[in-house]
């Protein structure tokens, strides 16, 4: 077996005065506030971030789920920071960690010590940086993460059913850092030890900040300004709210350099372009530093869930070309792929194999979406000028690369290296991905010889895939490929496993409530999964989230690229009903789907999903 490193409690970045202590470091630099318990691991924000600013020669500590409701001691115990505080709400929005789509309180918690719940307050990044601008109000605070970043401009929030304003102007914090935060970051903390205020940071690109009404603003070379209607106008009118959200999906796209500016009371957010995706050996940074990839030894007397379910996987990529409608990775990751080198990779294999506790068993070697790495455009200039959300929706874009052959191999060098024994792939698979219509296609991109690979070697039992929903209406608001397209693959699936002797499941993901589904389309998913011998149990309801095209849909009630009126279910019963028909094979449930589907006139359904 490969050489096991024992650790000491400095190999952790501090989170108590005496562990700064521990390091001689009397003053900090710089204090990062955050949500979820600290597992110094690089699948963990809030760990990237801080290996990253200790790599650069600054002195950080990280304050992880400070108790906001008590005399604020975990705010007060390092003082205040020589250059800034920072301020994340975790590797989650705090509104979809603390409650379900049906806005019940959720009974735990993934990112908390022994998935405790209650260890961050609702809209966490306002709070903790308000409780910050109290204490040190000359202390700059700067904010970033999902939550910061997914409501960087006027948004739909779910849980107060209301448009929120920009974070940035609700908060009080001085400067927002919105997608995947190294590079803006590392730039900021560069000018920041130069002692450069950091209100001054004015054209740091992929950051946010908060200017006069009347304020001119720095001059950006080669950079188009587009304002936005303003807070007060959405709120007056959905239909600006929506027109908001066509431009600033299309620069999230990648329509060039944009800076976008939107008023908001007294002040203006200005959001300036970001850096783009990052390169291989940019990516390669945040992954390549000493992690210990253990929580903090001071959860020893409870685990942190979140980090049992990826301890021994590794992340390949980031960023999503598959823009579906529900889902904001590509306004916070990108668009476009960031792939990590082989190299980088496989050394993290490497360190999965030298833990104590590996058995052999990578439990999952993909990204966002599994089969995205090293893919992209052909030409680079023609993705400089596309606005498509998605470049496989709703058909693959002829100028995308999407070769299969290096993630082929990847995984054959990692399955060769010394301890490991299986290289699991337990991350979604983009079927329609490897699934081309044209068989030239699919053997110029080796997508006959992945899907071979990854059923014969890399399925531990069972595979997710997510076609979301049955019905061609729905599928197509979600931007999602047909449900036969699913069909087609589980034949294959099917096929390929039982020629290899290999008894495994796949395991779809549905989604109900979407804008568009009601109660007859949840009515005919239920028949055709059934039709297919499939017993759901990977199911949810639709959350609308921040930045989102369905929570638009939802929001607005329209589909604001056709300006098609689209129904969404939004009341608690209808949304249960919806519910209701995933699970139609149980008793319980029986008599209640029975007297639905009378009362819409579907005897059919009722006879072919109970046989008369």
């Amino acid at each position: 077996m490969n050489e096991v490193k024992e650790y000491i409690l400095t190999d952790w970045l501090p989170v108590t005065k005496k562990e700064a202590l521990l390091r001689g470091w009397d003053e900090l630099d710089i204090l990062l506030f955050s949500g979820d318990a600290y597992v110094d691991h690089p699948s963990f924000g809030t760990a990237v971030i801080g290996r990253l600013i200790e790599s650069m020669g600054l002195r950080i500590a990280i304050v992880p789920q400070p108790n906001w409701r008590d005399d604020l001691r975990d705010f007060k115990k390092f003082g205040a920071p020589r250059l800034f505080s920072a301020v994340t709400a975790g590797a989650m929005d705090s509104m979809v960690n603390h409650y379900t789509a049906g806005k019940r309180l959720r009974s735990d918690d993934a990112y908390s010590p022994a998935g405790r719940s209650g260890m961050r307050p609702d809209y966490a990044v306002a709070v903790y940086t308000k409780i910050l601008k109290d204490l040190y109000p000359e202390t700059p605070v700067v904010i970033g993460g999902i939550e910061a970043s997914l409501r960087r401009f006027t948004h739909y929030d779910y849980w107060s059913d209301s448009l929120k304003p920009p974070i940035l102007a609700e908060s009080g914090a001085d400067l927002l850092i919105y997608g995947m935060g190294e590079k803006p970051l590392m730039e900021l903390v560069k000018l920041a030890a130069k002692n450069i205020p950091l209100q001054s940071l004015k054209n740091l690109r992929q950051s946010a900040y908060l200017a006069g009404i009347d304020e001119k603003l720095p001059e950006m070379k080669n950079v188009e300004d587009i304002e936005l209607y303003s807070h007060e106008e959405c709120l007056g009118n959905k239909k600006k709210f929506m027109e908001n959200f066509l431009i600033t999906e299309k620069v999230c796209s990648g329509k060039g350099d944009v800076r976008l500016i939107q008023k908001c009371g007294d002040y203006k957010v200005i959001v300036n372009p970001s850096w783009g995706s990052l390169s291989s050996d940019e990516t390669d940074r945040g992954f390549d530093l000493p992690y210990t990839r253990m929580p903090h030894p001071k959860y020893k007397n409870g685990g942190v869930p979140a980090y049992d379910m990826i301890r021994h996987s590794v992340t390949t990529h980031r960023g999503c070309f598959g823009g579906c409608s529900f889902c904001a990775i590509s306004a916070h990751q990108g668009k476009f792929i960031s792939s990590r080198s082989e190299k980088s990779i496989l050394s993290e294999v490497e360190q999965v194999a030298a833990m104590p506790d590996f058995k052999g068993y990578v439990s999952d070697l993909g990204g966002p979406s599994a089969n995205m790495y090293r893919m992209g455009g052909e030409d680079l200039l023609i993705c400089g000028k596309c606005i498509r959300p998605s470049c496989i929706y709703p058909g693959i874009c002829s100028n995308l690369n999407y070769n299969h052959l290096p993630l082929i191999d990847l995984y054959r060098k990692s399955g060769k290296i010394k301890g490991v024994k299986k290289i699991f792939v337990s991350s979604g698979v983009r079927y329609d991905l490897c699934m081309p219509e044209k068989k030239t296609d699919s053997e110029r991109n080796f997508c006959g010889p992945y899907i071979e690979e990854l059923v014969k070697e890399h399925v531990s039992g069972r595979l997710k895939v997510a076609p979301e929903h049955t019905s061609d209406k729905v599928l197509n608001l979600m931007r999602k490929p047909s449900y036969n397209l699913f069909v087609k693959f589980k034949s294959l699936f099917e096929r390929i496993s039982e020629k290899a002797g290999l008894k495994q499941q796949i395991i779809p993901y549905f989604i109900a409530s979407h804008p568009g589904s009601d109660i007859e389309d949840m009515a005919e998913l239920a028949f055709k999964t059934a039709d297919e011998g499939l017993k759901l149990e990977q199911v949810q309801d639709f959350t609308p989230t921040p930045m989102t095209l369905s929570s638009v849909i939802y929001y607005t009630g329209i589909e604001p690229y056709t300006g098609e009126k689209v129904y969404s279910a939004r009341g608690k019963g209808d949304r249960e009903k919806q519910r209701l028909f995933f699970f139609w094979y149980l008793k319980e449930n029986r008599s209640r789907i029975r007297s639905m589907l009378k009362s819409m006139g579907r005897i059919d359904i009722e006879k072919k999903l109970f046989k008369g």
